[in-house]
């Protein structure tokens, strides 16, 4: 199904469809993302994106105190950048390593809220291909798969966010995506 994503009814039907273990493209920070409750989607939506297991998604949170639950604090040169496309991979709580991001949207972060979890996210396209942005594209290619298409238009071509590897010193930009860090906010 495909909601115009200014539409009163958006909101609440998105959080009825990922509450019930659905996945839903919406439009994130800079492109769209396939989204659905962490961890209980990621099967369903690696099937979507044709992605192996060998590599993880990041998590949308919908502030720094529930970044803070899941992971160490964030170093604050970083976490200056929240919320931002900025997703940072730190230590996890429950061991391992974890990607956070505190989205930019005032809309993706009151659904974070109202669902009380945080969100797996990732770009909309198969696995080793580019992101689309381009909403027709996207509806032909995934309405069928997914419960729920957010339409907010044509996204103009974009990055994806910056990843930075928060770990160990100096940080790794994994991946540069929209937001340059200084390089000395890195060291």
């Amino acid at each position: 199904m495909v909601v115009p994503a200014d539409s009163p009814d958006a909101l609440p039907m998105l959080r009825e469809a990922l509450g019930s273990g659905g996945v839903a493209v919406v439009p994130c920070d800079t492109i769209y993302g396939l989204v659905g409750i962490a961890p209980d989607t990621e099967a369903r939506i690696r099937g979507i994106k044709g992605r192996g297991e060998d590599k993880p998604f990041l998590q949308l949170v919908a502030d720094r105190a529930w970044a803070r639950r899941l992971a160490s604090r964030a170093p604050s040169s970083l976490e200056k950048y929240w919320p931002g496309p900025l997703t940072l991979i730190l230590p996890a709580r429950a061991g391992g390593t974890i990607a956070l991001r505190v989205p930019s949207s005032p809309f993706l972060r009151d659904l974070i809220k109202g669902l009380g979890r945080p969100l797996y996210s990732t770009s909309v396209n198969r696995a080793g291909q580019a992101p689309l942005w381009r909403i027709e594209e996207i509806v032909a290619g995934f309405e069928a798969a997914v419960d729920l298409v957010l339409d907010a238009g044509d996204l103009p071509e974009a990055s994806p966010s910056t990843i930075v590897d928060a770990t160990s010193r100096p940080f790794r930009v994994v991946r540069q995506g929209s937001i340059v860090v200084p390089l000395q906010e890195l060291l």
